[in-house]
């Protein structure tokens, strides 16, 4: 088993059944095969004992682990992920999440023009998206004295892609020795709902 996990985690295999899945999901409901709007943000969460890779404290959070950073549509569906050291700033570590190129632009990006996020992602992300000729659009909480988590217009379906994520016993505590360990089961987690939403539909 770990044979194929190893493999397919290596060669994107998991990465693009998930973005198939995608696809296929979203034609099921009467969408277009990709997105328009993109949603991004982070998730700070638990390593492992003993385990030293990519390990750091995210002050905010009080978590001593990693961060997981996923780019969604407004479906919940996760299209990329990054992991890295929790310490790690929102903004800089996030540009693996969009196309290196203007003018190379995978299959899931075809359509894309607006990317939302929250205010860490202010500077050097915002700057990369624009220079991709996409709209940089930040979806603050609304003032009100509401203590604990108030839902952001577009910006609350990330966090339930979040909330589904912690459904799966290995994702509620990083287990992985590497982040790209830990990146292949979010890819694992993601065919799993989608597959499961395809059976009962």
């Amino acid at each position: 088993m770990y044979y194929y996990f190893a493999r397919w985690r290596a060669d994107g295999t998991l990465e693009r059944l998930s973005q198939a899945s995608n696809r296929a999901d979203r034609l099921a409901q009467g969408r277009l095969p990709t997105p328009a709007l993109a949603l991004v943000d982070a998730q700070s969460v638990k390593l492992a004992p003993r385990l030293a890779q990519q390990r750091g404290l995210d002050a905010h959070k009080r978590v001593n682990g990693r961060k997981r950073q996923v780019l969604c549509n407004t479906g919940g569906r996760i299209w990329r992920v990054q992991v890295h050291a929790a310490s790690g700033h929102d903004s800089r570590n996030a540009h693996p999440l969009l196309p290196a190129r203007h003018h190379i632009r995978p299959a899931w990006a075809s359509r894309l023009r607006t990317v939302l996020t929250d205010s860490a992602y202010r500077g050097h992300f915002a700057q990369q998206v624009r220079a991709l000729g996409w709209q940089h659009h930040v979806a603050s909480r609304p003032p009100t004295a509401a203590r604990g988590f108030v839902p952001v217009a577009k910006r609350w379906v990330v966090e339930r892609t979040f909330a589904w994520l912690n459904c799966f016993r290995r994702l509620v505590i990083d287990y992985e020795r590497t982040p790209d360990s830990h990146a292949a089961w979010l890819w694992v987690a993601k065919l799993t709902m989608s597959l499961r939403r395809a059976t009962t539909a």
